[in-house]
């Protein structure tokens, strides 16, 4: 598999709150050495929700920190349970996390990068735009939020980046235009983006229209938003009879398995494909909130990723496991 995780405990020494829905946690691990990450790094955070233990995962920010990790987590009323449980923990709590893992890859060897970030998804943004100044790469910063109240680690990039910082505030009339962006960088530009899925969708869209590679286009993405409201939604097995409630604080995933209806699955974030299932029928609509499948794919709607994406209704897929076979 290539997601290893190895776990750790670790102690909550200290939370401090960036604007009214954002919240930062520093996190000792018991053996934390102060080992500098790569640019894009996370970690997955034991959680427990209505009394069952589950795996939520926060983007670092920052480089290394002789304190610690840092994390920012929004307080989603909407979401599966993970920021509410978050938000709940006071200093000195205990918690177990993994060890810090990348999936972003960046070039740099380019001397042109376009950092884009929407929300809460700054946080792994500011990192990059930390090493990106070290190495007085070429840059410009995009943060999208609804009003500059909302925008995390604002004085911090501010005084880092200057006018390379560019905020998009809706309140202000300053809606972030992809296309516009796209179409004046430089054609070897590296760009990185962090944010809803919506806004990743219309980014690989403009990307993609400008020209330019896709794998010039880096992302970073939890599978945590998807295009509908999170809600519980039901779950048939082709040729089995039986049906599931997945609630909407719980994967799909995550209920078959438990049931022994054995899934495969890798990295748990709609990246890597393996927990992808048969769609057979659909009374409703998917929420696709992988990163694995194309558009074209996801308007398909043949396949699934079990691990992040969810639906509205009810819908039948095939797990390939067959009763009789046993």
């Amino acid at each position: 598999m290539r997601f290893i995780e190895t776990w750790t405990s670790a102690t909550l020494l200290a939370t401090r709150d960036l604007t009214p829905g954002i919240r930062e946690f520093l996190l000792r691990p018991d053996d934390f050495t102060g080992a500098p990450y790569p640019v894009g790094s996370h970690i997955d955070v034991g959680v427990t929700i209505d009394g069952q233990p589950q795996t939520r995962s926060y983007s670092l920010v920052g480089e290394v920190d002789p304190q610690g990790f840092r994390i920012a987590v929004r307080h989603a009323p909407d979401s599966r349970g993970g920021s509410r449980y978050m938000w709940s923990l006071a200093p000195g709590a205990r918690l177990t996390i993994t060890l810090p893992t990348s999936l972003v890859q960046l070039d740099w060897t380019r001397r042109q990068f376009c950092l884009i970030a929407g929300g809460v998804g700054i946080t792994p943004i500011v990192g990059a735009a930390q090493a990106l100044v070290r190495r007085d790469a070429g840059m410009a910063l995009h943060y999208a939020v609804r009003t500059r109240g909302d925008a995390a680690y604002l004085d911090t990039l501010e005084r880092l980046l200057g006018d390379r910082l560019v905020v998009h505030a809706g309140d202000e009339g300053g809606r972030l235009d992809l296309d516009s962006v796209f179409a004046g960088l430089p054609q070897d530009t590296m760009t990185l983006f962090c944010g809803p899925m919506r806004m990743l969708d219309a980014a690989r869209r403009a990307w993609e229209a400008s020209g330019r590679a896709m794998t010039d286009l880096r992302y970073e993405t939890f599978g945590s938003s998807g295009l509908l409201p999170t809600e519980a939604f039901r779950v048939r097995l082709r040729g089995e009879g039986i049906e599931f409630v997945i609630p909407r604080d719980r994967s799909m995933l995550d209920v078959l398995n438990e049931a022994g209806h054995e899934v495969m699955s890798d990295c748990r974030r709609g990246e890597c494909g393996v927990c992808a299932l048969d769609v057979v029928a659909v009374d409703g609509a998917i929420d696709h909130r992988d990163v694995f499948f194309s558009d074209h794919q996801k308007q398909e709607s043949r396949k699934i990723c079990a691990c992040v994406s969810r639906a509205r209704g009810t819908i039948t897929v095939d797990t390939l496991h067959r009763a009789d076979a046993l």
